[in-house]
């Protein structure tokens, strides 16, 4: 119902910016809620942030506010992230919650949809 592709990620250098981009498509984009999540290998995601059909954000990611900025134009869903540290490398991942406002909290249990992931390295 709900169908999330990223794409724009890759290999920058510490300080620099990048942009992910997430399609979303299917019956349920129209009320549903898009986030950011990354992962490290071995390690818990963690959520980055969320935008909801009102164009409301919620940020979960302390270490990302400043840096990274959701925004939705339509059903594309973009992170900006500028000055960029070797610890953001991670696969990045578009998650959508079927509802029209953020969860509360960066639960990723209440994500129901995950798109593949793009990877993003920072390094020097």
């Amino acid at each position: 119902q709900l169908q999330l592709v990223e794409s724009g990620g890759g290999l920058v250098r510490p300080g620099e910016s990048l942009t992910l981009s997430c399609a979303a498509s299917g019956f349920a984009v129209h009320y549903s809620s898009i986030g950011w999540f990354r992962q490290v290998s071995g390690k818990e995601a963690e959520g980055i942030n969320c935008i909801s059909d009102n164009g409301a954000v919620f940020e979960y990611l302390a270490s990302g506010e400043g840096r990274f900025a959701i925004s939705r134009e339509s059903n594309t869903i973009y992170l900006k992230m500028n000055a960029l540290k070797i610890e953001d490398s991670a696969i990045y991942y578009c998650v959508g919650h079927e509802g029209l406002h953020c969860p509360a909290s960066a639960s990723r249990d209440r994500f129901e949809t995950w798109g593949q992931g793009t990877q993003v390295t920072v390094s020097s």
